[in-house]
């Protein structure tokens, strides 16, 4: 066989191997094939039911996708620090408040409670 590999050149011995490896992944579709027909064959002979998942692809379970989440507090000396009001305070926030400031004093107009006329 190898001697009928060296006297071909470069675009028959490509045609070649692409040829084998066609033949090659026919032959595995067809193992696997009869492998999960065997699997079947027992699982329902002891009445049970399989499903199969094929090995390394992961399921991504159909849920929440990490919507925005409006800011509410922002620091007037710097917009850039904001924060949604969710999870942990963030250090800028921490520190001002340690300094003496209120949280609410840097929260937004629009999610400020209104106040009651009197």
């Amino acid at each position: 066989m190898s001697e009928a590999l060296e006297g071909m050149n470069e675009e028959e011995l490509a045609e070649t191997i692409a040829n084998a490896q066609k033949a090659l992944e026919t032959k595995r579709r067809e193992s696997r094939a009869e492998t999960i027909a065997k699997i079947k064959e027992l699982a329902a002979s002891i009445n049970m039911d399989v499903e199969l998942t094929e090995k390394g692809r992961k399921v991504v379970p159909m849920g929440r996708t990490g919507t925005k989440v409006p800011v509410k507090y922002r620091d007037p000396a710097n917009p850039k620090n904001q924060w949604s009001g969710r999870g942990m305070k963030p250090k800028w926030l921490q520190e001002k408040i340690n300094a003496g400031a209120g949280a609410d004093d840097f929260l937004l107009p629009e999610f400020k409670p209104q106040q009651a006329a009197a």
